[in-house]
This record gives C-alpha cells, sequence and structure tokens, in this order.
C-alpha cells in the first residue's frame, strides 16, 4: 500500500485527496494546508487522515509519495524538499514557471531515482488516447496544421482564484493542458511561437492579467498549430470550460469536442448545461458504495500504480514512455514561457 501525503486543500486538493482515497493500491495518511477549517473539512471525510499546518512535518513522516496541489509559485520549493525527502512527486500543472527551476526539479529527481510526474490529465482521456493512436499509426500522415481551444467562464478568475490569477495567465493555467497534449499526440516538441494577448474585462474587474492569449506553435515536425486560451467567457456558457482541438494533416484531419460530450440538462435554477462524464463521474462499486471513474481519477490512479510498481522494486526506466514525466513539464514550461516572453516582446521567440 502506497501511504501518500496532500500538500494543498485549496480549489484542487480536496478532488486530489478524494482521488487517492479511492485508489485500491494508494492511502491517503496526510494532508497539509495553512487553513485549519480545510484541513479539519477533509480528517471528517477520512478518518484517520493525519493533519497538518506544516509540510515539513509531513515531509518528514512515513509517507511514499507527495501530491503538490498549492500554487504554482511555490512547486519548485515544494518539490525540491520532496525530493531531498526521498518522496515520489506528482505536481499539479504546470510543473514549474521558469526553465531554470524546472531543470532544477528533473534533475533533482533523476540523481535520486525518484518517480517525478505531472498531472496532465488530459493524456488519459479516451478521445485523446485515440488521436494519438491514430496519429502514431500514421492515419493522418505527416501533421501539417492545427486549432486548440480552451476558454473558461469568467467566475474562474474572478471568483475561485481572486488572489492569485493576477499572478497567472491563459497561458498557464489553461494552455499548459493542450500545449502537453499536442505535443504528445504528434511526439514533437516545439520550436518557435507567436503571441498575442488581450487586457480589457478582467483589468475593468480588478484582476491585472490577460482575458485571452492566441499563441502560433512550430513544432519540430514543422506542424503549426495555433493555442487560443481565454477565461471571460460568461457565466451564462453552458459549461465552466469549452475546449477542443483540430489536426490536420497529408492523409486527413481529427476534430475532438472535449467540451460537448452529447450529455445536456436544463433546470429552471441552473439553466442549460452540458456535462462531460468521462472526466469524473460518481457511480457506486458492486457492493452499493458510492465510487468515481474518470480520466480525472486515471491520471492519479496512474502516479498510485507507478509508485507502487516502484515500491515493489520496479525501475523507473521501465516505465519510460508511460506516464508524463518531469521532462515532459520541462517541455511545456519552455513553451509557455516562450509564449509568455513573445507577448511581451512582440517578436517570434525560438525555444531552447
Amino acid at each position: 500500500m502506497v501511504k501518500v501525503g496532500v500538500i494543498g486543500l485549496g480549489y484542487w486538493g480536496p478532488k486530489l485527496a478524494r482521488n487517492i482515497h479511492e485508489l485500491p493500491e494508494a492511502e491517503l495518511a496526510w494532508v497539509c494546508d495553512f487553513s485549519a477549517d480545510r484541513l479539519a473539512h477533509v480528517v471528517s471525510l477520512y478518518p484517520g487522515v493525519r493533519a497538518t499546518g506544516d509540510y515539513r512535518e509531513l515531509l518528514a513522516s512515513d509517507v511514499d509519495a507527495v501530491v503538490i496541489a498549492t500554487p504554482v509559485s511555490t512547486h519548485h520549493a515544494l518539490a525540491m524538499e520532496a525530493v531531498r525527502a526521498g518522496k515520489h512527486v506528482l505536481v499539479e500543472k504546470p510543473l514549474e514557471v521558469t526553465v531554470e527551476g524546472g531543470l532544477e526539479m528533473v534533475d533533482a529527481a533523476e540523481q535520486r531515482n525518484l518517480l517525478l510526474q505531472v498531472d496532465f490529465h488530459k493524456r488519459y482521456d479516451p478521445y485523446h488516447i485515440e488521436l494519438q493512436r491514430m496519429i502514431a499509426d500514421g492515419k493522418l500522415g505527416d501533421p501539417l496544421y492545427g486549432y486548440v481551444h480552451m476558454e473558461d467562464r469568467v467566475e474562474v478568475p474572478r471568483d475561485w482564484f481572486p488572489h492569485w490569477a493576477n499572478k497567472s495567465s491563459p497561458i498557464w493555467f489553461l494552455g499548459v493542458h493542450f500545449y502537453d497534449l499536442i505535443r504528445w499526440v504528434m511526439n514533437s516538441d516545439g520550436r518557435s511561437v507567436f503571441a498575442r494577448g488581450q487586457k480589457r474585462k478582467l483589468v475593468a474587474l480588478g484582476v491585472d492579467t490577460y482575458d485571452s492569449v492566441q499563441a502560433q506553435v512550430e513544432f519540430m515536425n514543422g506542424a503549426v498549430v495555433t493555442f487560443d486560451t481565454s477565461w471571460i467567457l460568461p457565466e451564462q456558457f453552458e459549461a465552466i470550460v469549452n475546449q477542443g482541438l483540430r489536426l490536420v494533416g497529408t492523409e486527413g484531419m481529427i476534430e475532438v469536442d472535449s467540451q460537448d460530450r452529447g450529455a445536456r440538462s436544463c433546470f429552471a435554477r441552473m439553466g442549460m448545461q452540458t456535462h462531460n462524464l468521462g472526466f469524473l463521474r460518481e457511480t457506486t462499486d458492486r457492493s452499493h458504495a458510492s465510487t468515481w471513474l474518470g480520466y480525472g481519477i486515471e491520471s492519479i490512479a496512474d502516479f498510485g500504480e507507478n509508485v507502487a510498481f516502484l515500491l515493489a522494486g520496479g525501475k523507473l526506466e521501465q516505465l519510460a514512455g508511460r506516464y508524463p514525466t518531469g521532462r515532459d513539464g520541462l517541455a511545456v514550461t519552455k513553451i509557455a514561457c516562450a509564449v509568455d516572453q513573445s507577448l511581451r516582446s512582440g517578436a517570434v521567440v525560438s525555444i531552447e
């Protein structure tokens, strides 16, 4: 049984704690947050879980692995300390906001032969897995160009994360998801970037960050993909996130509508909604106990299974190519940093 500790119980942390609690191969052993109320709530849900406001106490415990679900500005310091403590690490996206910091994290984990995994859960969506398989089989031919959009409703930066949204942007909160997905399905890293962005709505609401960013990324295989990201969709939009992609190659094209999966509802209090039941859905097992399914939990299960494999004597090199590594996270950070640099300079930026 893999003992796991979760650091950070803000918006996403409690969901990660629940997902870990669901895993047959893992035990939610510790949680850490500066808020006593958040800690008390999680402990009330999972009796026996130990709680602390000091991450150093968690790292000094007997946990085998640590999940970092804190603001990205803290990822580097926490991951480095976790690795020094000999823990396997899962970091929420993005890995880090600087190339230098990301490289330091990757090197530290590799030197200690520890797992450093990034929660790029879009790789676990069955629609995207099939897309990757079709491209690998050559059905698309040579990828030529594509288009990605990922857009959140305005309450995400305005209401969910008002204290740190001005330290982030659609690049880091949304773009990194699809920067990773496209480089994964095409098996190609980024070469250069040209980006533009707009600041109007959120600045007027008191949140000093970009409303939207458009980034054209040239990949090493010659394909050029445009990424449109924003987080200012009206509150009346039928889903919290609107997302999809289109890739065109020499032998065909592929489209995935990741928002409209065909499940809709309309209720007097909530209006029209669409539902992505592939991400997370609650169900019951054969004993009628509540359980959760979906690619939102499968990415966490993958981390648990990888750690269990290593604790049983497996080698990191045996897992090569089977999960989003720290080096994948570093490659995504390189793209995102180039997008940010192009946005500020107005020039094409080469990716190292």
